[in-house]
């Protein structure tokens, strides 16, 4: 599973703040169950960010079973979340959720570190 998203949404966080980056109860539930579709228990919800997008900052989620040099582990109601050394800078204050509505279905990422917003459909007339 891979997600990419620019986007950024407001959220209540509802798990504990861990060094800045929040993963919601909802966020958390989903990806637990996404992880039992899965049937493995090695792996861990792999935040990383990379420059562009938007909003100036691009995420990826994905799920890893590497360790590499230098990450950091947070749990969140049983869920692990990896962030590189080099993203963690970039997730300070940052609030993953998961959204489920009729409009739309994924995950969200609210970051107050994030510089510039979307200005779509704004050169149209």
């Amino acid at each position: 599973m891979t997600v990419e998203t620019d986007q950024t949404t407001a959220a209540e966080p509802t798990a504990e703040v861990a060094s800045g980056v929040s993963l919601s109860d909802g966020a958390a539930e989903k990806v637990a169950s996404l992880l039992a579709q899965e049937g493995r228990d090695d792996l861990a919800l792999r935040i990383a960010v990379q420059p562009g997008g938007c909003s100036g900052l691009r995420y990826q989620l994905f799920f890893d079973e590497r360790s590499l040099d230098g990450d950091q582990t947070f749990g969140f109601g049983g869920v692990n979340v990896v962030v590189d050394r080099m993203s963690l800078p970039y997730l300070g204050g940052a609030t993953i959720d998961f959204v489920d509505t009729i409009e739309k279905q994924g995950f969200t990422i609210d970051n107050p570190a994030a510089t510039g917003s979307c200005a779509c459909g704004d050169s149209f007339h």
